[in-house]
């Protein structure tokens, strides 16, 4: 019964989630209140237990590496070191531009994370292409690097975080796995969007800035903010390998570095007579972190642990593997198909609720041990199946809302794209695998 109860919960829950659109109840209200009222059932029923304790503190590691992530992103946007990136794409032939965008897109996805990524981006294509045709091709293309690029990466997707945090994946495991399929997937529809787009670059009539403050930093100093964040992301899976430290350490690290050298420029400034409150310090900066995101992902993350102690994912999981015959490509492919529908947070959780991490050394550790093929295909389709629906993925949702793209009007000319690319990419690893 406790256990139907906490089912019921979490599907009543996750409709109006799928649902907020149209309930206008924020997604975040409900995911808290779902992890609130599933494990009161659990623990009235059973108790108070280690589990939840357990399961708690591995949530808020993953919840401090979003949150440290998020707010070394905003520092190093709102000083102006992203800035680079639109003097890279400025080009006067739509196809080069195109190729640039995919290129820079898929790799600084799997630097920062796809949402954040997907954004920048969107921001600097806005400031260099107009016609709506082209805006919005290019606009889809982003949705699709970025999902690419962060699914290769151990940093590159909340997914991928969760199965690195866990020990499901290693770092240079999963990039040495998955990096070509990544590829593959975003190199198919890229070609097919190329083939559409022909002639100049029309560029839109230049627009006043809007004052973000990055005018009192210099281009020396804008750099040096860049490459403190974002080369402290990148260092954070050495950092791990190294000291043996969660991840979060690591991101820690670099925040607190880069806190340091931006308070020491700010410094210099404030003895040039500029006010302080022009400057865009991280005590303030880190006002601006989306905290809905954050509780979203605890409340779907807490609820998923609920479900794993019922032992019900684990049953879910035994039936899937019945009935496939524990094909790793049927299983990880059809999770990835539904997360084009379905949260992919969620769906991943529930994965690694349904199948154990099996030890070095016993059976079927090439399946499900430390990168193992289940965990690299699940990373993989966990983020790539997202771009075959506009609504599958963080990217595509906020892509949606910036530039206008109809769930429609994506369906009719990028997901079949999309999802050739998906299963593109699953052929890549599948005959990687069977040369190497």
């Amino acid at each position: 019964m406790t256990t139907t109860l906490i089912v019921i919960v979490f599907l009543v829950g996750y409709v109006l989630i799928a649902i907020e659109s149209y309930t206008k109840i924020n997604k975040s209200a409900i995911a808290l209140l779902m992890s609130v009222i599933c494990w009161t059932i659990y623990n009235v029923t059973y108790g108070a237990t280690p589990e939840f304790t357990t399961s708690f503190g591995e949530t808020c590691e993953t919840l401090f590496f979003l949150m440290g992530a998020m707010a070394i992103v905003e520092v190093v946007d709102t000083n102006g070191g992203f800035n680079f990136v639109k003097d890279r794409l400025k080009t006067k032939n739509k196809r080069t531009l195109l190729w640039r965008l995919i290129f820079i897109t898929f790799f600084l996805s799997a630097v920062l994370d796809n949402l954040t990524t997907s954004i920048v981006m969107i921001m600097v294509l806005n400031k260099l292409i107009d016609g709506k045709t082209d805006r919005l091709l290019m606009s889809s293309m982003v949705i699709l690097a970025a999902n690419s690029g962060g699914a290769f990466s151990p940093i590159g997707d909340v997914t991928t975080i969760m199965l690195w945090v866990k020990g499901n994946i290693s770092s240079f495991g999963i990039i040495k796995a998955i990096i070509l399929p990544s590829i593959a997937s975003v190199v198919v529809p890229g070609l097919l969007i190329s083939s559409r787009l022909k002639g100049e670059v029309l560029v839109p009539a230049a627009k006043p800035e809007d004052g973000n403050g990055t005018v009192l930093i210099s281009k020396k100093e804008r750099s040096i903010v860049f490459f403190i964040g974002v080369g402290g992301l990148i260092f954070v899976p050495v950092f791990r390998l190294l000291t043996d430290l969660p991840p979060f350490m690591g991101i820690m690290m670099v925040l607190g570095s880069l806190w340091v050298v931006t308070e020491l420029i700010f410094k210099q400034k404030r003895l040039k007579k500029i006010a302080a409150d022009a400057l865009p310090d991280i005590a303030r900066l880190l006002h601006k972190v989306d905290l809905s995101t954050i509780f979203f992902f605890l409340g779907i993350l807490t609820t998923v642990a609920a479900l794993s102690q019922t032992g019900v994912l684990k049953a879910f999981g035994e039936r899937l593997d019945n009935a496939f015959d524990g094909n790793p490509y049927i299983v990880t492919g059809i999770i990835g198909i539904l997360s084009s529908v379905v949260d992919n947070v969620p769906l991943v959780a529930s994965c690694m609720g349904m199948y154990d991490l099996v030890p070095a050394g016993m059976e079927d550790t090439l399946i499900y041990g430390v990168d193992g093929s289940f965990w690299s295909l699940l990373s993989y389709c966990a983020g790539v199946g997202g771009s075959i629906l506009i609504i599958g993925s963080a990217a595509g949702v906020v892509v949606m809302g910036l530039q206008k793209i109809s769930f429609g009007w994506y369906l009719k000319n990028i997901s079949w794209m999309a999802l050739l690319g998906y299963f593109s990419g699953i052929a890549v690893y599948w005959l990687q695998n069977l040369i190497f």
